[in-house]
């Protein structure tokens, strides 16, 4: 093809890969046709002895004489030692923290399929509230490992704090703390390697920073204060302070070890009352089954059907959705200030774990996916495990003290005797 024109470049058919024809008037111009039919003008160069090609733009947006045209542009600027590829990649790379972060949530769950909505929900949020305003408008080819560090430091010290209205009633409070810290650097540790794996950094800014080292909030109920929260709750729905709901949301979480979201959404589907066991469709570790213990069975078979809700909402159709204000409430009265919600999941354990069950059977009830996440259980073991070791170190230690008899009868054997 001596010279590039539109009819030329519209006479080139497409065939079973693609090819390309080349410019015999201003060298290293050249067509690509693909196999799919398209074309697109491009010049070939070598910068530091290796060829390269860089695409000016496809045939249809640019007519053959405006490809040209450019053409003559870029080979002159690579003649002075400018290279068109590299610059499209560094304006590629260009982009603010702010893009990346839209790029991420709309493209992100593509690459992990099995993250579950309401983390990638969480995600978004941590962003919004935290990543967003200490860094969204930097550029993300700037940030170094100390930009990160100095990013977990300021949210632990309340610099992304804030209090603001949200709607009719709604208001959202976000504090600093340490732990939110520690939460958001994950969050945008996921962030920058996923830049990696798209091209946009070639390392990950964040790989060696160390999130703050939290300390284990483990608070286990023990008998009595199960049962001075039982009473309390029993005298709070008495006098009509707190729902049967929330009454009923709270003993299911002491007596099935289940997480509150998988009590408040439980629909009478799920309930396997003869068989007696709960069924979920989705949970935070994918659908799984709940043993129910006799205790569980009596409570729900005692529950009225008026919804498909187990604990259905007074207002709407939907779920009861109150529990965590209405915990609050629960645990002033019975003096338990510093129990969570989830610490009932925890006391499940832990009485399950000091009754003489396995570990593993133990993880197998709540659920949980993978080993160590029950191992944190681990030392509930210790008073049955040390009152083994008690008994054993009695039994020597009488036998240590137990007084030597000598026969004076006997004497020693001399040598030579």
């Amino acid at each position: 093809m001596a010279r590039l024109t539109k009819k030329a470049v519209d006479a080139a058919k497409p065939s079973g890969r693609d090819y390309f024809h080349w410019d015999d008037t201003l060298p290293g111009f050249g067509v690509r046709v693909f196999a799919s039919g398209r074309k697109s003008y491009v010049i070939q160069y070598r910068v530091a002895g290796r060829t390269r090609r860089f695409t000016i733009g496809m045939h249809g947006k640019l007519t053959a004489e405006q490809a040209r045209s450019r053409a003559v542009r870029l080979l002159a600027e690579i003649s002075d030692g400018h290279d068109p590829s590299s610059d499209r990649r560094q304006a590629r790379n260009a982009i603010t923290v702010s893009q990346l972060a839209d790029l991420y949530l709309s493209e992100g769950p593509a690459d992990k399929p099995n993250k579950k909505a309401s983390s990638w929900q969480t995600d978004q949020s941590n962003i919004r509230r935290h990543i967003l305003p200490l860094l969204g408008n930097r550029l993300l080819q700037s940030l170094v490992q100390a930009d990160i560090s100095r990013f977990q430091s300021d949210v632990a010290a309340g610099k992304t704090a804030l209090d603001e209205k949200t709607g009719f009633r709604g208001r959202a409070i976000v504090a600093g703390g340490r732990g939110t810290a520690a939460r958001s650097l994950s969050v945008l540790a996921a962030m920058l390697q996923f830049a990696v794996r798209r091209g946009y950094l070639s390392s990950n800014p964040a790989r060696d920073v160390r999130p703050f080292r939290l300390a284990k909030k483990e608070r286990f109920l023990t008998e009595a204060e199960v049962s001075r929260l039982a009473g309390s709750l029993n005298q709070l729905t008495d006098e009509a302070k707190v729902s049967p709901e929330a009454t009923t949301a709270i003993r299911l979480l002491l007596l099935t070890g289940c997480r509150k979201n998988e009590i408040l959404s439980l629909r009478w589907t799920n309930v396997d009352l003869d068989r007696g066991c709960l069924h979920l469709d989705d949970s935070k570790t994918g659908a799984r089954t709940i043993p129910l213990a006799d205790a569980a069975v009596e409570l729900l078979s005692e529950l009225p059907h008026t919804s498909d809700w187990v604990l259905p909402s007074r207002r709407g159709t939907g779920h009861f959705t109150g529990l965590t204000k209405t915990w609050d409430r629960i645990r002033s009265h019975a003096g338990l200030d510093d129990v969570r919600l989830h610490d009932l999941r925890h006391s499940f354990a832990s009485f399950a774990v000091a009754g003489g069950a396995t570990l593993f059977l133990v993880g197998k009830v709540l659920g949980h996916r993978q080993s160590r996440t029950t191992e944190g259980y681990a030392h509930l073991q210790d008073d049955p495990v040390r009152a083994v070791a008690n008994n054993a170190a009695g039994r020597v230690s009488a036998a240590m003290s137990r007084p030597v008899y000598r026969d004076s009868n006997i004497l020693p054997l001399r040598r030579g005797v």
